[in-house]
């Protein structure tokens, strides 16, 4: 028996955009037998709309690698439990598509190094984002190369924890991407530059102080705001009740906002009551940083 275990993400962190993510301890998990006749089975607090047959996310991402490798599709029994609400900017597209690739490549004996299995998440993904965290865990920066995606951790264990406020309405990416202009003005280019380079140095430095001017925002924050009533006001409330930093969580319509780790925070409860002053209910969750990305253990 396999298990395989995958962290939630947040992905742009602010400034940057479809380059940063931050893994964080809420998880999906696979259990796989193997030499069972084919079945899905779906477990967790979200099943309402997986599927549970081959168009399964994760079940296509695994026989794709299987096919990458020409190594014969086997016979399996999976579980799925999906804790990562799905459609929420959270990245549970991107632990299906990595916890596929990591269960595929374990039953075929570990042929693929982990940079290589990023370069065929980030393939069908699209962006690294949400794929290089859930992958390495901590918080990190994914640079488009020639030679693939280069995956670099700016901090493993960030001393901090992370508050997601999650709406309960859904936001698909598509949609949520689809709203942004294909082009930008330079001086938005320079704005989101400059602050993602000063977000860079606040998790590296460990200066936690400089992740208020760091997260903000140019390119798309904004622009998805008439997407998520009260976004704006929300990050802002977070803010003024103590947070590090704020920021849209992926495309949405979660929000995230960074506090102190050691101390009681008002920050959850101001983000829920700023988002019910505009109609959108929402629940909101105090999350430690995951330091590992996805695992995998085996039981005889």
């Amino acid at each position: 028996m396999f298990r395989i275990k995958i962290p939630a993400t947040s992905a742009n962190l602010g400034p940057g955009f479809d380059c940063m993510g931050m893994a964080l301890q809420l998880y999906n998990t696979i259990t796989i037998e193997k030499n069972r006749p084919f079945r899905i089975s779906l477990a967790g607090s979200y099943r309402d709309g997986i599927p549970a047959d081959e168009s399964n996310l994760v079940w296509r991402t695994m026989c794709h690698f299987w096919d990458l490798i020409h190594y014969p599709t086997p016979t399996l029994d999976l579980t799925f439990e999906n804790c990562i609400p799905p459609a929420r900017g959270l990245g549970s597209s991107s632990a299906a598509i990595v916890g596929g690739l990591v269960a595929a490549n374990l039953i075929a004996g570990s042929p693929y190094t982990k940079l290589e299995l990023l370069q065929v998440a980030d393939a069908l993904e699209g962006h690294p984002d949400n794929v290089t965290p859930a992958l390495y865990g901590g918080v990190t920066l994914s640079v488009p190369t020639e030679r693939g995606v280069l995956p670099r951790i700016l901090v493993q264990s960030p001393n901090l924890k992370a508050v997601v406020t999650i709406p309960d309405t859904h936001l698909n990416t598509k949609r949520a991407r689809g709203i942004l202009a294909p082009e930008v003005h330079r001086k938005d280019a320079v704005f989101n530059i400059s602050h993602a380079s000063l977000l860079t140095e606040a998790f590296i430095r460990e200066e936690y102080s400089l992740l208020k001017e760091g997260m903000r925002d140019a390119l798309h924050q904004n622009q998805r705001a008439s997407l998520i009533p009260g976004l704006l006001e929300t990050l802002e409330a977070a803010l003024q009740t103590g947070a590090y930093g704020a920021a849209l969580s992926g495309s949405g319509p979660t929000l995230l906002a960074l506090i102190p780790n050691s101390s009681k925070s008002d920050v959850p409860q101001s983000m829920v009551t700023t988002l019910r002053n505009h109609g959108i209910n929402a629940e909101s969750m105090v999350l430690e940083i995951d330091v590992n990305g996805a695992s995998s253990s085996v039981t005889r």
